[in-house]
């Protein structure tokens, strides 16, 4: 219960709700208490009058009218403890769904806050499994667990008050079997505690490698694997089904030997019952009320075994949960707004680590980009380039050193505010499940449809698109996986320019397009960007485009920083590179 207790707030914001609930389950209970003494009166009655009857002092039509008006209380009880439960679910139950919905939505606004080392270290399958699965399994202890264990509390108390008032004796021999059950359900549920987090484990590992081998089905298929991942999966899904056997068995187990107990009961009550009727100490319709009342008690006593798995199957969930919630962001937001954003980038000494491998990726590094200049960064493979785009993204932050956007510290900015200001292309281009037009507005919603075809045209992408089903309406695949790679690379670019940032980062973003294509993009990025400071990443550097400088990265240390024509004379990688 420890992990449920996060919960609490919640609670507290629903508290009108629960509270409202808990007096209807207090109504519905008293009235559905009534009906075995409206019962036992009746039966009493009966009893009583068959003598009066027979000796002519009290007429059958009296009786009649008698039975019929316990017949209607013993119904308006019914009624109106009817009433009252479908209040109390409709209070309790839509409680735990705005705590369901709530808990999803405090999870992935969790999630938008921490940083990117993050997701790279746990699997989508598990993310998605915590957000779903998990907070499913909590829901069921916040509306169902929390309804009933209300309702059973106060179910127990009335039904108790009620027989103890009668008979004490009856009553004692009557729940004799109850501490068994409760020592039973003490033991059982420990064990649905740990075989319940297992499971669950099981699962978000199983969604993981589903989600996994979604998307990566081209990899798949291209190489014929179908049959290996298939088998892998077989295992996987066999041991999670052996783990969630044995908590069937379990509980296939638990719930036959409560009806046992339950039935225990009812014998001794008629048993006991009898012979204190007999003695005179009660009368015979207590027997009827007690068996009543003994049957009150089969699901409530029942549902304590149910209650005691869900709980403790949220609990699980909720560790789970809580386990993500406590992660806390390595990247924080800083405060500065400033009037106006030039672009201008300074980095002073910095170094580096991925904290997801160890590895080092810039050593020492110093340079400074001046507004409106136009850098192209290339170097080998792992050479330090695309973690320089990175940090400016603020997806890291430096270990050593410092970054300066126009003389500021990087970590100063409102991160939402930076990031506004920056239109970045990265290596891997990501589209979303939705039209082609959405995609391009993901920067700015706001942009026109005219606006944005003509952008698409300066970016060579608007023949591909008209030729598409829909044209800008056309729902990409997820990923973008309906799209070529040159379209996708097109459709980010155009996304990029739409934004209209100050500061441009281009990571490879023309590795998949031909050379033509290029030349034509190029030509508008020329003209287009005159006045913004652009950092260009490849690999394949144009000849007609007008770059400020060029930096050239080996190893994570800058080698070289200069124009085009002296690193021809001066630098034997960049001479190779462009033969």
């Amino acid at each position: 219960m420890n992990e449920l207790y996060t919960l609490k707030k919640y609670f507290i914001r629903y508290k009108g709700r629960l509270l409202f609930g808990v007096f209807c389950v207090v109504l519905s209970n008293y009235f559905r208490v009534w009906q075995p003494v409206l019962i036992r009166k009746g039966l009493d009655y009966v009893i009583n009058s068959l003598q009066l009857v027979s000796e002519g002092s009290l007429t059958q039509e009296t009786v009649n009218q008698s039975l019929l008006k316990f017949g209607g209380l013993i119904i308006g009880a019914a009624i109106l403890s009817g009433i009252f439960m479908y209040a109390m679910r409709q209070t309790i139950i839509v409680m735990s769904r705005l705590i369901e919905y709530d808990l999803r939505k405090d999870i992935l606004h969790h999630y938008f806050k921490l940083d990117l080392s993050f997701f790279k270290k746990n699997p989508t399958g598990d993310l998605m499994a915590r957000i779903s699965e998990d907070v499913s399994k909590v829901r069921m202890f916040t509306g169902p667990v929390i309804l009933y264990a209300i309702n059973v509390t106060f179910l127990f108390i009335f039904v108790i008050y009620s027989m103890i008032k009668v008979s004490p004796v009856l009553s004692l021999y009557a729940l004799m079997p109850l501490p068994i059950l409760s020592v039973s359900i003490y033991f059982v549920s420990n064990l649905i505690n740990k075989k319940s987090k297992r499971i669950q484990e099981m699962l978000a590992g199983l969604n993981a490698f589903s989600q996994e081998v979604y998307s990566g089905i081209r990899v798949v298929k291209s190489f014929g694997n179908e049959e290996k991942i298939s088998r892998h999966f077989d295992d996987k899904g066999a041991a999670f089904q052996q783990k969630s056997l044995e908590l069937a068995r379990i509980d296939s187990v638990f719930r036959p030997m409560m009806m046992l107990l339950i039935g225990f009961s009812t014998v001794i009550t008629v048993y006991k019952g009898g012979q204190l009727a007999v003695a005179g100490e009660i009368s015979s319709g207590n027997i009827a009320e007690f068996v009543i009342y003994v049957s009150m008690l089969t699901w409530p006593v029942t549902s304590i075994g149910w209650m005691a798995s869900l709980t403790q199957q949220a609990a699980a969930s909720q560790a789970r949960i809580n386990e993500y919630l406590a992660t806390l962001p390595k990247i924080h937001t800083g405060q500065f707004i400033p009037q106006r954003f030039k672009g201008h980038i300074e980095f002073k000494q910095v170094s580096f680590t991925f904290p997801e491998t160890g590895i080092l990726a810039l050593e020492d590094v110093s340079f400074e980009i001046l507004p409106g200049e136009k850098i192209a960064i290339v170097g080998e493979v792992s050479a330090g380039k695309s973690t320089i785009a990175e940090l400016l993204v603020r997806n890291y932050d430096v270990n050593k050193g410092q970054i300066l956007i126009d003389g500021v510290d990087i970590k100063e900015y409102d991160l939402v505010f930076l990031r506004k200001q920056l239109g970045y292309v990265p290596q891997e281009n990501f589209l979303f499940s939705d039209t082609i037009a959405n995609n391009m507005r993901f920067g700015k919603e706001s942009v026109s449809d005219e606006a944005l075809q003509a952008m698409a045209k300066n970016i060579s992408v608007y023949e591909d698109i008209v030729g598409l089903p829909d044209g800008f309406e056309t729902l990409v695949g997820e990923r973008g996986v309906t799209l070529s790679g040159g379209q996708k690379q097109r459709i980010a670019i155009v996304r990029a320019f739409l934004k209209d940032p100050q500061l441009f980062i281009f990571d490879d973003s023309l590795s998949a397009v031909d050379t033509v294509t290029e030349h034509t993009i190029l030509q508008y990025m020329t003209a287009s960007l005159s006045e913004k400071t652009a950092i260009i990443i490849t690999h394949r550097l144009s000849p007609t485009f007008p770059y400020s400088r060029i930096m050239v990265l080996n190893k994570g240390k800058i080698q070289n920083f200069d124009t085009h024509s002296a690193l021809r004379m001066t630098n034997e990688y960049f001479s190779d590179m462009i033969k």
